[in-house]
């Protein structure tokens, strides 16, 4: 039978490029925003052999996710992989300048999105399935305040909810990517030289080598 993964966030950067390393071996369940960016990693996923459902919805609506992960439900009956990287990074600022609008979009991507989705997606992984999340090193950062505050409460979530499973399952692994040349970075460090980071096939790689690392260990 194959095995199936839910990647939100999966049109571009990380999401995109763990939906591909995943192709092989799962059939992909990918969530974003953008429309065209899915049907560029739907073409990729099939060059490669793979399938994917693709599911063009905003984490932020309850109602979406809820609907999704029914879907998945009725059509799979379980998830054996869900990997989180929908974030949404706000135009760096210092904290005392921070834009109400940019920090409440923030808190309900990075946060309020997490929150609902875990309950949503739980059942789906039962006891064998893999939760995997990706921390950021530079909240605490100047201007990266609403960034990284959103992140952190992000990953706060994400280790109560390894804490509480420990025993019983689902596996939750925390992950730390290498600095890649995403979209998002570009915002952070315009004119930053690309050279020297880590390309994000290169990253999903390392990271699924890792999850298997930490799976073998647990």
């Amino acid at each position: 039978m194959t095995k199936t993964a839910l990647i939100t966030g999966a049109s571009r950067g990380l999401g995109a490029a763990l939906a591909k390393a995943l192709a092989p071996t799962h059939h992909i369940v990918a969530v974003a925003r953008t429309v065209g960016g899915l049907e560029e990693l739907d073409d990729q996923i099939k060059a490669l052999g793979g399938s994917a459902t693709l599911a063009p919805m905003d984490v932020t609506e309850s109602a979406a996710m809820a609907t999704l992960c029914r879907g998945i439900h009725d059509r799979w009956g379980s998830l054996d992989l869900w990997a989180h990287t929908a974030v949404h990074a706000p135009p760096l600022s210092p904290a005392a300048h921070i834009d109400a609008k940019d920090m409440d979009k923030a808190v309900r991507t990075n946060v309020t999105a997490t929150a609902t989705l875990i309950p949503f997606v739980a059942p789906l992984l039962g006891d064998t399935g893999t939760a995997l999340f990706f921390d950021d090193p530079h909240g605490g950062e100047k201007f990266f305040g609403s960034y990284g505050a959103t992140k952190a409460a992000q990953i706060a979530l994400a280790r109560s909810w390894q804490a509480e499973t420990q025993k019983t399952g689902p596996r939750v692994h925390i992950l730390t990517p290498p600095p890649m040349p995403t979209a998002t970075r570009a915002r952070f460090f315009p004119g930053e030289s690309r050279d020297a980071l880590t390309s994000e096939s290169d990253a999903a790689a390392e990271l699924l080598e890792q999850m298997k690392a930490y799976s073998a260990g647990t």
